[in-house]
């Protein structure tokens, strides 16, 4: 089966965990919860649950255990995309090809519904407890997930990002921002599914490292699109970095040195997959297809 083919069929599959997890749209607060799940099911590969899934699955994880983390990361991802749309943001009216959440329910419900995914990826983390109450990696796991969304993750990146709008950046100082913004969430995903698989601290260590690598040359590849992208592909429109006065890798490196780093920082992450010992090919695939992504 080619790689197009296996894509097709676990995104599929993934969509399908995710929906599993989402609230039902009733009650007083129902405008809420529709613009919750409007945000859940408007598109987009579920890169961060398949990466945790197939982290899992690469160390033996067997158990359906990583479905609500696997639910929970989207959600956590949903979140930060719907906050990232609003006018005191980004001010995007379409994502994925479709009108984002504020342009549909407006600002105020927009912003209560990325404040609920938030909360409500938690809780549903929480319910892999009630499935396995003697499995400690549980702990580790919603440990780690709490803690690259949160300051030191990829809110504390958000933050600096926005505090610097319009300003000059150093590399350093973006690199940091592409670490947390970005990466973070990568990482969550990739670490967590190795966790629960009962990976060791030195290849969990090590999966943290390819996850760095693999944020970082996907955010470059992010600004790389944002200029030469194809709008119809992307499915949003291309310039907004320009247009927000955002200084992004491109504006700091140049386009030909951004794309050299990302196939630097993609060699690195599959050289050190390539050292575990493990394998599973579709990983594999999957980063490159996701860090080299047309869209």
């Amino acid at each position: 089966m080619s790689f197009d083919s296996q894509m097709k069929k676990r995104v599929t599959e993934v969509k399908s965990i995710i929906e599993n997890y989402l609230p039902e749209e009733q009650g007083f607060q129902r405008t809420l919860l529709e613009a919750m799940n409007y945000s859940m099911l408007v598109g987009g590969k579920k890169l961060r649950p398949l990466l945790m899934q197939q982290t899992y699955v690469m160390f033996g994880g067997k158990s359906a255990v990583v479905q609500p983390f696997m639910a929970a990361i989207e959600m956590i991802h949903t979140h930060s995309l719907i906050h990232d749309d609003l006018p005191a943001m980004d001010n995007d009216e379409y994502r994925r090809g479709k009108k984002t959440t504020h342009a549909v329910y407006g600002e105020a419900i927009a912003i209560l519904a990325g404040d609920a995914l938030l909360n409500h990826a938690y809780e549903t983390a929480a319910r892999a407890f009630e499935m396995e109450p003697d499995n400690r990696n549980i702990g580790r796991a919603f440990a780690i997930l709490a803690s690259c969304t949160g300051v030191d993750g990829m809110i504390g990146g958000q933050s600096v990002d926005v505090e610097y709008e319009g300003k000059p950046l150093t590399r350093e100082q973006l690199t940091f921002i592409y670490h947390m913004k970005t990466g973070a969430l990568i990482e969550a995903s990739m670490a967590v599914g190795a966790v629960l698989a009962g990976a060791s601290d030195e290849h969990v260590e090590q999966i943290r490292r390819i996850a760095q690598n693999v944020g970082m040359a996907f955010q470059i590849q992010d600004d790389i699109l944002d200029v030469t992208g194809d709008e119809e592909v992307l499915g949003k429109p291309v310039g907004s970095d320009e247009k927000n006065h955002k200084t992004t890798y491109v504006t700091v490196m140049g386009l030909e040195r951004a794309r050299e780093d990302v196939a630097r920082y993609s060699a690195e992450a599959v050289r050190l997959l390539g050292e575990l010992p493990y394998e599973n090919e579709f990983l594999h695939e999957l980063i490159l297809q996701l860090i080299h992504r047309s869209a």
